[in-house]
């Protein structure tokens, strides 16, 4: 066996948990992601699915997303760059600047591309970086790329934020970076403390709306939008594969900037560009979110509802008040058992374990829809206590 080889092959904890009968993750799904998905031939109730505004198979979206194939193929066989834009691109490009109140965008290929590609190029090896400790991985792995200095604060604590930018030099250009929904605990960052911080320091603020987007502000415009601070937060980032029911990302933020990312952010550059289906597929989700606010205001009927009735069953979910619900555990192997056996009752959720957490911190994602019907909640909610009573967690 070669080195790499009888190195990597100390790596077990997959099979360990396959051999132990929790294994929670690669479940087959074999129809749409809608409110009821059907694995290995069984329907079971989907609350593990980032579709919030439940649009993936709404038919205008899929109709968009055929005729694009249709007309321009099925990719575009080389970057935006060189051969690969699209006037498709540039449409929706300008219509998602105009959406989130910026005055100029790029679509990268996926989300994560967007901050990979944004976070590692903008600032330089004198400058810094500031994030919050639960920013999403991908804000993660573009900071990793880049040279300049990197300082942590703690989650969603101004006190530490304001620390960490007195350690920064003033004629530097300081970059603070988050999540505007936490994608994992489900909370909203604090961004007027955050906006009035970098006014005192003279820092840039990036706000990461994937979560955020068709879920919060006007018509699902997003956290920036709802404080009312669009104006004052830098960079906007956004996806497609959350509520736009696609799969693609964007950046918004002045020409400058745009112009700057354009011709420099390497996972942009060296990329192929998003397909002209995933393109369709995400403008025409915009065209519903703007033309039936009724399901945003859906999500957040349910969303209120679930947060009343886990609270009053005793469960302990944080300081969530989105439809990101974390049902926390605080055990890893506990947390994939009780994932198995909701499973089993016909509930599929998502556990979230160290690393991507701490190991005390692990939990199960609940995630709403707004398709869900109160029946598929309720039945849902009275599994999960079930469970979570047997495993001796309430």
């Amino acid at each position: 066996m070669k080195l790499l080889q009888s190195k990597l092959s100390r790596y077990n904890a997959p099979q360990v948990a396959q051999a132990a009968g929790i294994y929670p993750y690669f479940r087959k799904i074999e129809s749409d992601q809608s409110t009821e998905v059907v694995i290995d031939g069984r329907k079971v109730l989907m609350f593990g699915s980032n579709a919030y505004l439940g649009l993936v198979n709404h038919p205008k979206v899929i109709e968009a997303a055929v005729k694009a194939t249709e007309k321009y193929g099925t990719g575009c066989a080389g970057s935006r760059f060189l051969n690969g834009t699209l006037d498709t691109h540039l449409a929706l490009e300008k219509r998602l600047a105009e959406f989130v109140g910026k005055e100029d965008a790029i679509i990268f290929s996926t989300g994560f591309q967007v901050n990979l590609g944004v976070v590692a190029c903008i600032t330089g090896r004198e400058d810094y970086i500031l994030w919050d400790e639960l920013d999403h991985a991908s804000i993660i792995e573009g900071m990793r790329l880049s040279f300049s200095n990197k300082l942590k604060f703690k989650h969603n604590d101004m006190s530490s934020l304001e620390k960490r930018l007195q350690q920064c030099d003033p004629d530097k250009v300081k970059l603070i970076v988050v999540d505007g929904v936490f994608s994992m605990e489900g909370d909203v960052c604090n961004l007027p403390e955050i906006v009035a911080l970098a006014k005192r320091y003279n820092a840039t603020v990036m706000v990461d709306e994937a979560h955020g987007l068709g879920v919060m502000g006007d018509h699902g415009r997003g956290v920036c939008n709802h404080f009312g601070l669009t104006d004052d937060v830098d960079l906007i980032m956004g996806t497609f594969s959350k509520s736009l029911a696609s799969l693609g990302g964007f950046i918004a933020a002045d020409k400058t900037i745009i112009n700057y990312l354009r011709h420099h952010a390497r996972s942009y550059i060296f990329s192929a560009s998003c397909t002209p289906a995933s393109t369709a597929a995400a403008d025409a989700a915009l065209d519903i979110m703007l033309s039936e606010p009724e399901r945003i205001q859906s999500l957040w009927d349910k969303t209120n509802y679930c947060l009343k009735r886990f609270r009053e069953q005793g469960f302990e979910i944080g300081h969530t008040s989105t439809p990101i619900i974390p049902l926390f555990i605080r055990d890893n192997d506990l947390t994939f058992k009780i994932t198995r056996d909701v499973f089993n009752e016909g509930v599929f959720v998502n556990p979230v374990v160290s690393p991507a957490v701490a190991p005390d911190d692990t939990l199960i994602r609940f995630s709403l829809m707004a398709t869900h019907t109160y029946e598929q909640l309720d039945y849902a909610i009275d599994k999960l206590y079930k469970v979570f009573k047997e495993n001796g967690v309430l």
